[in-house]
C-alpha cells in the first residue's frame, strides 16, 4: 500500500450528487418557461448533454459554444424557440443552488482533511462549482480548487493535470491519487497524467474501457481501507 500524501477529488457524482442538482435545476428551468418537464424530456436532454460533454472531453469542439446551444436544441425539438445563451445562464444559476452531498462525502473529507493534502480537480464553470462546494461545507476543507474553466483545459486532458501539478507545493506523482466516478475523465485523465486512480463506482458498472483504475470502491467509506 503506497503512502499517499496528496489526494485529488472529482466533484460531481463523487462528492456532490450531480443527478439531484441537475434534476432540481431542470425542473426550475422548465417551470420558468411554463413547460411541463417529464421523464421523456429529461432523457432527451441527458442524451444531448452526454454527447456535448463527450465532444468537450475529446477536444472536438469549443465548450461554451456547445453549452450555449444545448437548450435551444432541446426546446426546438418540442416546438419552442428559446434564447440558448440566456437559458444556459439561467440553468447555471439554478444548478449552483444544488449542493446535495453524496452519502458519506462530508464525513470522509473531514476525516482526511488533517491527514492529507486535499485538492479538487473538476470540469465545469468555476462560479457554479465554488458555490456548490461552499454551500455543502466542503470548500474550506480543500487547499485549492482546480476548475477547467479557469485552467483552460478539460479532464481528461494531460494539460489540465499538469496545470494542477504546477500549483501544488512539493508535488510528487508517486504520492498522489486521483479519485472520481468517471472512467472517461477521472480515471483516463489520472492514468494519462501518471497518477494512481481510484474509481468510485457505486452502481457496480462494468469497466469495458481500456483504462483500469488502481483501486475501485462502491462507497466512499471504503477509501479509508485503500489509504490505510
Amino acid at each position: 500500500m503506497k503512502p499517499y500524501s496528496t489526494l485529488f477529488f472529482d466533484v460531481d457524482n463523487t462528492l456532490l450528487d450531480f443527478r439531484a442538482a441537475e434534476d432540481q435545476a431542470l425542473h426550475k428551468l422548465f417551470a420558468s418557461q411554463h413547460v411541463p418537464l417529464n421523464d421523456g424530456i429529461k432523457a432527451h436532454y441527458r442524451k444531448i448533454n452526454q454527447g456535448i460533454w463527450q465532444a468537450i472531453e475529446q477536444g472536438k469542439a469549443d465548450r461554451d459554444s456547445l453549452l450555449n446551444k444545448r437548450f435551444s436544441r432541446l426546446f426546438r425539438h418540442y416546438g419552442k424557440r428559446v434564447d440558448g445563451p440566456a437559458m444556459e445562464k439561467k440553468y447555471r444559476e439554478y444548478l449552483s443552488e444544488g449542493h446535495q452531498l453524496v452519502d458519506g462525502a462530508l464525513e470522509m473529507i473531514r476525516l482526511l482533511h488533517n491527514r492529507y493534502n486535499l485538492y479538487v480537480i473538476t470540469n465545469g464553470v468555476r462560479s457554479t462549482q465554488l458555490r456548490r462546494l461552499r454551500d455543502s461545507g466542503l470548500l474550506p476543507l480543500f487547499r485549492k480548487i482546480f476548475v477547467s474553466e479557469t485552467a483552460g483545459y478539460q479532464k481528461p486532458m494531460r494539460a489540465f493535470f499538469d496545470y494542477a501539478f504546477a500549483r501544488v507545493p512539493d508535488f510528487s506523482k508517486d504520492q498522489a491519487l486521483m479519485i472520481g466516478d468517471s472512467l472517461s475523465s477521472d480515471i483516463k485523465g489520472g492514468y494519462l497524467a501518471g497518477l494512481d486512480t481510484c474509481w468510485f463506482n457505486p452502481d457496480g458498472v462494468q469497466n469495458t474501457g481500456q483504462y483500469a483504475p488502481t483501486y475501485q470502491m462502491k462507497r466512499l467509506v471504503e477509501l479509508k481501507g485503500i489509504l490505510g
